[in-house]
């Protein structure tokens, strides 16, 4: 029969042997799983990019029929600005145009009520003709300046 000495020095060995032995496998196994982690992740973004290129796409070309659109709502501000703008100088020259004849017309009106007033009450002809011209030109004044204050203080 074979005797073979085992000594602590052979046990540390071989528990050293297994213990490597055991790291070893663990490894191997933490790798092969390490490995179908990264092949599924590469499947992922794989299908993320095949799925997600023509969405974006998709979207530029929403962008731009939106930007598109966008042009064309400026372009139809723009317009309305300058109808307005053209409507403003038009109403603007039509109110100068009447302003001034109905300044006169009522600065008339008042010489000649109060020239009448005058003349019937002091039978003085210069003196009525000189009271309805003061009359017509306070009445003028005073036109000009409600319409100046009606100007400034704008509509409403």
């Amino acid at each position: 029969m074979l005797v073979a000495a085992f000594t602590w020095g052979d046990l540390w060995r071989l528990g050293l042997a297994v213990f490597l032995l055991a790291v070893g496998l663990s490894l191997a196994y933490v790798f092969v799983r390490l490995g179908e982690t990264v092949r599924r992740l590469s499947s992922l973004v794989q299908g993320i990019e095949r799925e997600l290129i023509p969405v974006i796409a998709k979207v530029g070309g929403s962008v731009d029929r939106v930007n598109g659109q966008l042009d064309k709502v400026d372009q139809i501000t723009d317009s309305a600005v300058d109808a307005v703008e053209s409507v403003d100088t038009a109403v603007r020259a039509v109110s100068m145009a009447i302003t001034r004849p109905v300044e006169k017309l009522s600065g008339f009106a008042a010489g000649v009520t109060y020239g009448a007033a005058d003349f019937k009450a002091r039978h003085d002809w210069r003196g009525a003709v000189q009271a309805g011209k003061e009359a017509a030109r306070r009445r003028e004044e005073e036109l000009a300046e409600e319409l100046r204050d009606a100007e400034r203080s704008g509509p409403g």
